[in-house]
């Protein structure tokens, strides 16, 4: 895959693609990456970009014609242009899954006050990464870019994307590592029980129990089972059991859990 994103501070990319998950999936050859910078297309002598709101009004807004003519400089019929703006549609997993499955996308990352409102007539689709503002869209492209990088096959291992937050619409269950016990708090035993339908079993309720309690809305989207039901009403009715599964496995499960 190849991502292109244009952007007037090019620098601010520097870090992000020499680290981490990125660094590597563009060594091994599964991603490449071009940083493009919208002041060279500028028509001004002082490589400006910017201009007053016609109309009147506070700040700047990023001119058109460098924006058109970076966009068309560095794109085909093939690539699915977006534009990172606060008005646009909220990214999930779902359109990161989606991109993933494309050959090149381009970013174009607003600033100032925004762009001049024509542009985007010329892009996709409008991205933003939450109900808040930042100063321009750099941030959001690389979170963008890295949560659809990670998805690239080749990137990480398969098994580190099989179960994560929000598949299904559900968020992931917590993890564990050694030391077993630390200030009082101890691994559940449910874990340590040798049983791996039944450690499958806790995991996915504990996934349901805890998206009710901080993410609810998202319940309502995902698509559960009589038993999954069962057990939400239960949470939303403060009753919660262990299953028979759980309760043999804790029965029939290691005495000794090993220390570390």
């Amino acid at each position: 895959m190849k991502i292109t994103i244009l952007t007037i501070f090019p620098h601010f990319f520097d870090q992000f693609l020499d680290s981490s998950i990125v660094k590597r999936a563009i060594a091994k050859g599964v991603v490449s990456f071009e940083i493009v910078n919208i002041r060279d297309y500028s028509l001004d002598k002082n490589h400006r970009v910017d201009d007053h709101p016609i109309g009147g009004g506070a700040g700047l807004v990023m001119r058109l014609e460098p924006l058109v003519s970076c966009l068309r400089d560095h794109s085909d019929e093939k690539t699915h242009k977006i534009f990172m703006g606060p008005r646009g549609k909220t990214f999930t997993q779902e359109d990161a899954i989606r991109l993933s499955k494309m050959e090149e996308i381009l970013l174009v990352c607003g600033h100032y006050e925004g762009v001049d409102s024509r542009f985007l007539d010329y892009v996709d689709e409008e991205l933003s990464i939450g109900d808040f503002i930042l100063t321009g869209g750099e941030i959001p492209a690389m979170a963008i870019s890295d949560s659809i990088t990670r998805l690239l096959k080749g990137a990480i291992s398969d098994d580190s994307t099989k179960e994560e937050s929000f598949d299904n619409n559900l968020l992931e269950y917590d993890q564990y590592t050694y030391p077993l016990e630390f200030e009082g708090k101890r691994i559940p035993d449910i874990l340590f029980c040798g049983n791996h339908e039944a450690v499958n079993e806790y995991r996915h309720r504990e996934s349901l129990r805890i998206t009710m309690e901080r993410r609810p809305d998202l319940i309502e989207k995902m698509f559960y089972t009589r038993k999954d039901y069962e057990y939400i009403q239960s949470l939303r009715k403060g009753e919660q059991e262990e299953t028979r599964k759980e309760k043999e496995a804790l029965e029939k499960g290691r005495r000794f859990v090993p220390e570390r």
